[in-house]
């Protein structure tokens, strides 16, 4: 089973071939991020017109990569939320016109989902991919962590999952992407916060972790007390404009926030895993989305969790095609329904 993945829910524009759920032919990821940055984030129109124009090359370079014909493509899958309305637009109709054209089955893929599905990839000739050992065991616990997403599901089976807990506010990703703003670290704001926190002192300030439901998370009241402690620092109150803070802020403080608060903000995740490890017992634990990037939270969860874990490449954790074409392999292999190329539509605010 050969899947050509389509992925243009945000801002990459990305396709991939995969076999077998498995194994990765290619990966291919054009980025507008460079636009993007000097807008402090990602602009929704200015992603759709440049995923209208790049998609059609960058299939064209997955399928080259993994040396395919249309001829070896057995199916296609793709995004279809959540995400931005007109970038998930682009790759819909795009696959939709592929499946009608080449006469190939199309599967309608949960970009959450396809997160998770990233982790089952365990095989691959292409250069700076370090892969898991074997595909996760069921149970598992799936941890999603992304600018939009903060979730814990419990996977029973392929397709058969539950959802333990979400974020009641912000997603930690989002939380990152803010508190980078705070002390005028550059976007995207997760790697800016974590290079940062490398040189600050992770117990410098006192902040919060959020008490809500047993597994659900909440960063709005995190993000709140960074901007206090910032104010404090410098000696001013809660009036003080937050945009004006990175001027005062020293090079120590603005390190010691990021590094308190990136700390922080892994332990309310970690600590709502370890809890449903025990509960639960699953036989594997995989984590994903990308803030499944970040250093402190795989050392966390590397130091706390009773069982081991495997974490995806690092390529792999944020937006990609490979993840997509994975999750339409197993739709394949699972006899999931196929979705109708005349008729697909978009759903921006889709859910798990």
């Amino acid at each position: 089973m050969i899947v050509l993945g389509i992925e243009t829910s945000c801002d990459e524009t990305a396709a991939a071939v995969v076999r077998d759920g498995h194994e990765l032919l290619s990966n291919v990821v054009a980025s507008s991020m460079d636009i993007h940055v000097q807008y402090g984030g990602v602009v929704p129109e200015i992603a759709a017109r440049s995923h209208i124009e790049v998609i059609t090359p960058v299939i064209q370079q997955a399928l080259d990569e993994a040396n395919c014909t249309w001829d070896d493509i057995d199916a296609i899958a793709v995004t279809y939320g959540a995400g931005l309305s007109g970038s998930l637009l682009v790759g819909v109709m795009t696959a939709r016109t592929l499946a009608i054209a080449h006469d190939k089955p199309l599967y309608a893929c949960n970009h959450v989902e396809g997160h998770v599905y990233a982790n089952f990839l365990t095989d691959t000739s292409l250069p700076d991919y370090s892969l898991r050992s074997a595909q996760p065991g069921f149970p598992m616990l799936a941890i999603i962590v992304s600018g939009g997403h903060s979730q814990l599901a419990l996977f029973r089976d392929h397709f058969d999952y539950e959802l333990l807990g979400r974020t009641q506010d912000d997603a930690i990703g989002e939380a990152f992407d803010k508190v980078a703003k705070i002390t005028g670290l550059p976007y995207p704001g997760g790697p800016s916060v974590e290079k940062a926190a490398a040189s600050g002192d992770p117990h410098a300030i006192k902040l919060p972790k959020a008490k809500v439901g047993k597994y659900d998370f909440s960063f709005s009241g995190l993000k709140t007390a960074v901007l206090r402690q910032a104010q404090a620092l410098i000696g001013e109150d809660y009036t003080f404009p937050s945009f004006k803070l990175a001027e005062r802020l020293s090079e120590a403080q603005k390190n010691d926030i990021a590094a308190s608060f990136c700390r922080v903000a892994c332990e309310t995740i970690v600590d709502k895993a370890v809890l449903a490890c025990e509960e639960f017992a699953p036989k594997s634990v995989v984590i994903a989305g990308g803030v499944a990037a970040s250093r402190e939270l795989r050392k966390q969860l590397t130091e706390r969790l009773p069982l081991p874990i495997e974490f995806p490449a690092f390529k792999l954790c944020t937006d990609n095609g490979a993840m997509i074409a994975t999750l339409g392999c197993f739709k394949a292999m699972r006899d999931q329904p196929t979705a109708d190329p005349l008729t697909l539509d978009i759903a921006p605010n889709l859910s798990m």
